[in-house]
């Protein structure tokens, strides 16, 4: 293969995943304004829920890659609507802490059960194999990403705090009382880390 050819197929790759995230967002957008939740609100819920407590607005904007002050907005507009509290931590009372209100809590199990289906169904023309796969390919990008955006930062120990919060997450994630069947249980564990 030429180099004008493999720099021809890293903007295609490029291209591909641009589309595939923009159509899960667009797919996830339907699928939550269905249960009364915008993504961006649901993607809060889910970590303010299955984030290590207690959560604070920097801890959700880590994990949704997100500024904090756009966070702070979105948990604004979420406190307005009822979805959540913020409560002063007692030792420092700088420290804002988030939780969820018994509306989200109402909210979010249909809308997990929507968001998997989805998930699911988005996923499912690969097989286990490809989906490993696919989870090494994307790390190997992310790696080189997190050293780009961040250079000198220790990108090996962000890779592993992430891990271990999305290795917390699937841990809680499990417990939904609608994971029922063993096909929806072993679906849910988090794909062997090969590389």
């Amino acid at each position: 293969m030429t180099d004008y050819q493999l720099e021809d197929l890293s903007v295609t790759l490029w291209r591909m995943l641009y589309q595939a995230y923009t159509r899960y967002k667009n797919g996830m957008d339907q699928v939550l304004a269905a249960q009364g939740l915008t993504m961006e609100q649901y993607l809060a819920l889910v970590t303010i829920k299955y984030h290590d407590p207690p959560v604070r607005i920097t801890d959700i904007a880590r994990w949704l890659e997100r500024s904090t002050n756009s966070i702070t907005m979105i948990v604004d507009r979420m406190v307005k609507v009822g979805l959540l509290r913020r409560v002063r931590g007692r030792s420092d009372r700088r420290v804002v802490n988030v939780f969820l209100t018994s509306k989200a809590e109402n909210l979010l199990t249909p809308a997990n059960m929507a968001a998997w289906e989805f998930m699911q169904q988005g996923m499912s023309p690969l097989s286990s194999d490809d989906k490993n796969a696919f989870g090494s390919l994307l790390k190997m990008i992310n790696l080189k990403l997190l050293a780009y955006l961040s250079p000198g930062a220790d990108v090996e120990g962000m890779l592993k705090d992430d891990s271990r919060q999305q290795g917390y997450l699937m841990k809680q994630w499990r417990k939904q009382p609608w994971l029922t069947t063993p096909k929806a249980k072993r679906s849910s564990r988090k794909p062997s880390d090969k590389s």
